[in-house]
């Protein structure tokens, strides 16, 4: 038997205001305000690679799960469980877009704001995003619509908490301390409901880090509330989510 191994070499990383897990919107595109640059890298940062992508207005984005943890012997499940059926309910791996899968790579439609071609590293301005900084991508391939659009798609058990969204209250103005342009992409965000799918306390405080601060909050029913905002590097005593 032959070995059918494929060796994959990132073709650039991606510069996010992401530094762990916790807090990414759960797919791409959830959340329009999130920026993202992807930076080529050595040979494949090339002006002509990129030639003509500025006529289109999305890309697909082929990346590896590098974050996702292994268990010793162990790297997937037949069985997952979706934050949004509540952390309990089970489907096939297949059925979902979980990060822990036989060959962990993953697929985001993002929009694409700009292509910089003109110095080096030749980089891509992207937004809608859901990837952690630092995560490598593999491939960039133009979306089509005629032939990746499809609208009488069936959503599956995703059509029950596509439209689940929370009240973000900051009464405050405690997110006036991030950066002016950050601020409408981290209340967006947060409407986005962050929690674990099994996580309904409303006395915890949860926590997220973005664009260098810790952003902590509380939920009770539908409604978020921000409880503080500091820089990331001074927090102390962090709860994990």
């Amino acid at each position: 038997m032959t070995d059918d191994a494929l060796t994959l070499e990132p073709v650039a990383y991606i510069r996010t205001d992401f530094t762990g897990k916790f807090g990414l919107p759960r797919q791409s595109g959830l959340v329009p305000e999130l920026t993202g640059e992807v930076v080529f890298t050595g040979a494949y940062s090339q002006p002509d690679a990129v030639r003509a992508l500025s006529l289109f207005s999305h890309i697909w984005l082929i990346f590896g799960f590098h974050a996702a943890r292994k268990a010793p012997g162990k790297h997937w499940s037949a069985t997952v469980r979706p934050p949004r059926l509540g952390g309990n309910a089970r489907v096939g791996v297949f059925a979902s877009r979980a990060p822990y899968r036989p060959n962990p790579i993953g697929l985001s439609c993002v929009r694409l704001e700009a292509v910089l071609d003109r110095e080096q590293p030749v980089r891509l301005l992207v937004s809608g995003i859901d990837l952690m900084d630092g995560t490598p991508i593999y491939d960039i391939k133009p979306y089509i619509p005629v032939a990746d659009c499809r609208p009488e798609a069936a959503e599956g058990y995703t059509a029950q908490t596509r439209l689940h969204r929370l009240t973000v209250c900051d009464p405050e103005g405690l997110l006036g301390r991030l950066p002016a342009e950050k601020q409408a992409a981290a209340s967006a965000l947060l409407a986005q409901d962050i929690r674990p799918g099994y996580a309904d306390d409303p006395a915890r405080i949860y926590g997220t880090e973005f664009a260098g601060f810790d952003i902590r909050f509380t939920v009770s029913g539908e409604v978020l509330t921000v409880a503080d905002v500091i820089p990331s590097a001074t927090y102390s005593g962090k709860e994990q989510p």
